[in-house]
Order: C-alpha cells, then structure tokens, then sequence
C-alpha cells in the first residue's frame, strides 16, 4: 500500500526532522489529554512523535522504513516496523498520520484500518498536503516543472500529491460519519527558512527516489533536474521569495 515516491534521503529527513505538533497537528492538539494513548503512523525519525509524548500518557510510531525507525528509537519514541495495511492492535485513543495518505495507493483502505485500531469514542487524525494548491513567488519556469515533475512522479506510482482536497472525501469513502474538516498552510518565507526550504529542495531534487523515478520514468533528465537545483537555490537567495503549501485535515470521531 506504500509507495513513499521521495524516500529517505538526507534532504528529505531534514525536512521530516522540522515537524513538530505546532507546525503539523495543531489542528488535534486542543484534543489532546495526558491520559491518551495514541498511535503515530507513519511516524518517519519521530519529532512529532516525541512532541505527542510530551503531551499524552503514551505514544507508539510505526514506519515501514527500519533506518527512520531507529532515528525515532534514538529520540526516545517507541516505535516498530509496520505497515499501514496492518497496524498493531488498539484501541488507541488517536491514531494520527502526518504526510501519509498522500504517499499511499489505497488511502481509504488505510483510513479504514486507523479507525479499525481506535479506540470507540476515540480520533483518527489526518493531515495531508495539496501540492495544486501551492503559491510559489517571484515566478521561475523551472519551478513550474519541478512541480509538474513531481506529481507526474506521485500519479505514475499510483498516489495523489493533491492530496489535501481530498481528506474529507477518502474520509466518507472509509465509512466515516462524524469528520471534522480544516486546513491549514506551511509558509517559507524568511531568509532561514528561504534557505533550509530551497536548499533541501535543490538536493532531493537530484539525489533522492523522487530523482531517480523521474529520470527512470522519463519525466525529466539529469540535466533538466540539475537546472531545477539552481532554480530552487536561486529562489532561496531572494529577498521576495516566498513559497507556501496548504494542507488539509480531518479528525475522524469513532462511534462510540
């Protein structure tokens, strides 16, 4: 069921390693209670994960990827190796994923297997981006490309990068009743953030899965993706840049 189209990367886990509860699941945070068991799924080297901890009785992570489980382990998370297909047995409290269903072939069935595992009464928490819906300033044609690259990347491998419009739909298709839509924005617009933004872009865009899969499915050559680089590095250094990603949420109630 997962088909994660960047892989884990160095550039890529830099910008896992920035998530935390305040910038990816402020949206569930009100909900949450020190008493609370909850499920991390797809919790990649875990800083939402740990974040969660701080704020409920337990938390446990689980990811496909046994390298970005060992990162978890290392900040203290209990985590294991799992699928999303089969998840370890609840009833958990929340089961939260971040940046999941957009990486997988069948998000309804996923969808179906977290509230499987949630406790009656309990939350399924999901948060996805919307890479249409993306608001990128002063305008670069490579940029276009790059965008055009990746989701022609995402769909060739049967997963949907515009995710986010889609949250609420995949939730009443997974037999949900009681959903609470919202949605919310990443925005990189500061010199630091202009440069840790741009600059992991500028790499994964020529050294990680997502570049090999574009190369390999003739989305783009190796040339071509080194230009999107410097188009990304270019956009980092100027002083108007600005980029911003929405993303849309949903908080599932399991009947109680």
């Amino acid at each position: 069921m997962t088909a994660y189209s960047q892989g884990h990367a160095a550039s890529v886990l830099r910008s896992q390693t920035w998530r935390t509860v305040d910038n990816s699941a402020a949206y569930l945070a009100p909900h949450l209670r020190p008493d609370m068991r909850v499920l991390d799924v797809g919790c990649g080297p875990g800083t939402i994960t740990a974040d969660l901890a701080t704020r409920v009785g337990s938390v446990l992570g689980v990811d496909s990827d046994p390298g970005v489980v060992e990162k978890a382990r290392a900040l203290g998370v209990d985590a294991v190796v799992g699928d999303v297909a089969a998840l370890p047995d609840g009833p958990f409290d929340v089961v939260h994923a971040h940046q999941v269903l957009l990486h997988l072939t069948d998000p309804v069935a996923a969808l179906r297997e977290m509230m499987r595992v949630t406790a009656p009464g309990g939350l399924v928490a999901t948060r996805d981006c919307d890479y249409a819906g993306i608001v990128l300033y002063p305008h670069d044609p490579r940029l276009d490309r790059w965008l055009e690259i990746y989701r022609g990347v995402a769909r060739a491998h049967g997963t949907e990068p515009d995710a986010g419009r889609r949250a609420l739909a995949w939730a009443h298709a997974a037999g949900a009743v009681d959903v609470t839509p919202s949605a919310s924005i990443w925005c990189h617009a500061t010199p630091d953030e202009r440069a840790w933004w741009g600059g992991q872009w500028a790499e994964r865009i020529v050294d990680s899965t997502i570049a090999e899969r574009a190369v390999d499915g003739g989305f783009a050559t190796r040339e071509e993706l080194a230009d999107i680089a410097s188009a990304w590095r270019a956009w980092a250094a100027h002083p108007d840049g600005w980029f911003s990603l929405p993303h849309g949420e949903v908080l599932i109630r399991v009947p109680g």
